[in-house]
């Protein structure tokens, strides 16, 4: 009987991985947790599926990305519009604020999980992908010392993880925004407008912003300019703004908690942080202190890291004043160019063999080996040792152990010799 096959392929923009790949992940993922929680923060998970109204909250351009929810039974009673989360900040601002008498603040959360966004896959973009958060959210104040907490846990992570070169950067919306002010902007002229066109200078350059400032009607775009144009490695950029002559007090604030965070960071890790007054973020909800990570190796792939702080996220959901801070790691951007690393695409450390007729003895020294932790896998039935060699070598798994003489075979440089089952370990 003949049947209609469906073409296997998956879809454009969601990643897939083979066995190799997905353990890869997984250790890289396990890592990234670990450093999360030495810090003190706490994880939680929330539905990949929001209702829309929780979602279209804080406003923006979100919507055309957004993946909607649709059943196709026509009979099925009409329920909440719901569509997939495409972040996890937004979700996390619901669960603070829905859960907010059984939670202790600040609370330091960390959320690992898949987002869905409806783009245009290509390079580094993807429709869905794994996102790695770390917020810290307070009742009315949230202490400045955690915009400097969090991104020099990220900086670790990313060092951990052993990605190579890439560059932390940091600003402060209100250094921006105070500026712009002072500088005086054109009535008809949205300040967001402006930070953001400032936002994309590295992309885009200075020219392209310059001409984009003109047609916003910017009587010194050049000033502008001077301000996203400020880089250093060390404190000196407060008197590099200061030297360009604008006063305001959200400038002056701007640059006092820009200081402080830089001092901590700055003494932790000299060269690991870069104050780049470009950077604005693009999101409507930042408020002060901004963090956008590039890997360098990779300057294609665009930023691998991104967050900030925002004052009052939350506050679509409820009258609480919960301020907060946070930064989330791409995790699938960064682990489309680590999979190259990848370690042996099993887990298993030995095979014992099945030779004799019962696989009795084979299952108990497995079990033995089990108990002591080490990762042992038993041949699943009795076959020709050439046949379970070549299943043990393109498993890559690096030891064989034979039941019927209690010999062990380092598959890697050929040794065999005598096993002691309470006391051999792997190398």
């Amino acid at each position: 009987m003949s049947k209609n096959l469906v073409r296997p392929q998956s879809i454009s923009g969601f990643a897939e991985y083979l066995p190799a790949e997905q353990r890869a992940a997984q250790q890289l993922q396990d890592k990234i947790r670990r450093h999360f929680e030495l810090y003190g923060f706490t994880p939680i998970e929330t539905p990949a599926v929001e209702r829309l109204e929780v979602l279209l909250a804080k406003g923006g351009d979100t919507d055309k990305e957004m993946f909607l929810l649709q059943r196709l039974d026509p009979d099925a009673e009409a329920e909440a519009k719901l569509g997939l989360h495409y972040d996890l900040t937004v979700p996390f601002a619901r669960y603070v604020a829905q859960h907010f008498g059984q939670l202790t603040f600040p609370f330091k959360r960390y959320q690992m999980q898949p987002c869905w966004r409806g783009e245009r896959p290509q390079e580094g973009r993807f429709r869905q992908f794994l996102q790695c958060d770390i917020d810290v959210v307070a009742l009315d104040k949230l202490a400045l010392s955690f915009d400097g907490e969090i991104p020099l846990v990220a900086w670790e992570v990313l060092k951990n993880l052993e990605i190579g070169d890439f560059d932390f950067r940091i600003s402060n919306r209100k250094i921006t925004q105070g500026y712009l002010q002072g500088l005086g902007l054109p009535e008809n002229v949205p300040l967001a407008v402006v930070t953001r066109w400032l936002d994309k200078l590295e992309k885009i350059g200075p020219d392209k912003v310059k001409e984009e400032l003109v047609k916003l009607g910017l009587e010194q775009p050049d000033k502008a300019l001077a301000l996203a144009q400020i880089q250093t490695r060390d404190l000196s950029f407060a008197e590099k703004v200061t030297a360009l002559g604008i006063e305001h007090p959200g400038l002056s604030q701007g640059l006092q908690e820009l200081t402080e965070v830089m001092e901590r960071l700055f003494s932790e890790h000299q060269q690991g942080f870069l104050v780049d007054l470009s950077v604005t973020r693009g999101l409507d909800y930042y408020t002060g202190s901004v963090y956008e990570i590039r890997w360098n190796e990779h300057p294609g792939l665009g930023s691998i890291g991104a967050g900030g702080r925002y004052d009052d996220l939350a506050g679509n959901y409820t009258n609480h004043h919960l301020p907060g801070v946070g930064l989330s790691l791409g995790f699938t951007r960064i682990f489309s160019k680590l999979k190259a690393q990848l370690p042996p695409p099993t887990p298993t450390r030995v095979l014992v063999t099945w030779l004799e007729p019962e696989a009795t003895k084979s299952r108990q020294i497995a079990a033995q080996l089990r108990a002591r932790g080490i990762n042992t896998e038993s041949y699943h039935e009795a076959a020709k040792l050439n046949k379970q060699l070549q299943y043990a070598s393109r498993k890559q798994i690096p030891y064989v152990l034979f039941e019927a003489d209690m010999e062990i075979k380092d598959l890697r440089s050929g040794l065999q010799q005598p096993v002691d089952l309470q006391n051999w370990q792997p190398l």
